[in-house]
């Protein structure tokens, strides 16, 4: 009895327990040798979660600012605007409803963009409001209202519907370099070649704000200027900003341009004894750009201004310049903005 139980507990091992225990063997040797890849397909797996949670990141900050409120500067009131709807005081604010489609179009998605750049990296910077009206703090704002009340009567509603329907035409549609939002600043008129970014704001080198060309921006009235101004109210305006200012103006070289950017900019002026960068002569002398020459005509300083405003970034009669010569948004921005995407 006993050897049949014996040989019945063998039958059992050998054709039951043994495969088994041999198969849990063999598997852990595979899992073993397919370690190394097994650690690279957690690494890809991880990378693409990164990067998923990147994209994830960027649309929610994105979703976040649909909604914008906007810091009325004169009231100090704070107004709840969907985006488009504000994007549409901005342009009517920003860009004149005459110039073509595309170029509209171009302000409207730069503004977008602007918009949610100065919403995600200025916090605090208006308490609690993403945004203010002012063009020389963000960018300008104007109401349907305020903006009829400036139109002849006679084009008010095709105007603001032009400007509907180009801002609707690129709803959701912004600027972006290494997939974030840029800062995208703009200006008027580039005198013909846009400035750096780092030449104007020292120390703040934007890889897409490059210095680029541009032509046709001579056909528009903010192309040229001129500022004329007496010994005495260049030395009180002076004076304003420095109480030691001093000037001798027998000397002939008691103005001096000291050194100009690479798109023809002054970057550093000597007024009588004070050695200025040039976008603080042009906010202390009024001027609309720093690209400019002075000479002195008897009694008087004349300041001859080439292009208007800061010149970083796009140019706004450039993009309607290009756009008149058959460019549409997309190529607009990325002429004056290297190497971005729009998404």
């Amino acid at each position: 009895m006993k050897k049949y139980l014996f040989y019945l507990l063998a039958f059992v091992f050998v054709v039951f327990i043994l495969p088994i225990i041999c198969t849990t063997s063999l598997e852990g040797k595979e899992i073993v040798a397919n370690a190394p890849n097994s650690t690279n397909m957690e690494s890809d797996t991880d990378q693409t979660e990164n990067n998923g949670e990147q994209i994830q990141n960027f649309d929610e900050n994105y979703l976040k600012y649909q909604t914008i409120r906007l810091l009325h500067t004169k009231t100090g009131e704070i107004e709840e605007l969907p985006m488009d709807e504000y994007l549409y005081g901005v342009v009517a604010a920003e860009m004149p409803a005459s110039y073509d489609v595309e170029a509209l179009k171009a302000q409207a998605i730069v503004a977008r963009t602007y918009t949610i750049y100065q919403a995600m990296h200025s916090i605090g910077k208006h308490e609690n409001a993403d945004i203010c009206d002012d063009y020389g703090c963000c960018q300008a704002w104007i109401s349907k209202e305020e903006r009829f009340a400036s139109w002849n009567p006679s084009e008010a509603e095709a105007n603001w519907q032009k400007i509907v329907d180009c801002v609707n035409a690129t709803t959701g549609k912004i600027i972006t370099y290494n997939g974030e939002p840029i800062n995208a600043f703009f200006h008027s008129n580039s005198g013909g070649i846009t400035e750096t970014s780092l030449n104007i704001w020292g120390g703040i080198d934007y890889p897409y704000l490059k210095s680029v060309e541009t032509s046709g921006e001579n056909g528009y009235t903010q192309y040229s200027s001129e500022v004329i101004m007496s010994k005495e109210e260049l030395e009180n305006k002076m004076k304003e900003k420095y109480s030691d200012f001093k000037i001798d103006f027998s000397d002939s070289n008691c103005i001096q341009i000291l050194e100009y950017t690479s798109s023809n900019r002054v970057k550093t002026i000597k007024i009588g004894n004070k050695e200025i960068a040039g976008t603080e002569a042009r906010t202390i002398l009024g001027l609309k750009s720093t690209n400019f020459k002075f000479s002195f005509d008897g009694n008087q300083f004349i300041f001859s201004v080439i292009g208007n405003g800061h010149g970083v970034g796009m140019s706004q009669t450039g993009a309607d310049s290009m756009a008149k010569s058959g460019s549409n948004y997309e190529e607009i921005i990325k002429h004056f903005y290297t190497g971005v995407e729009i998404k």
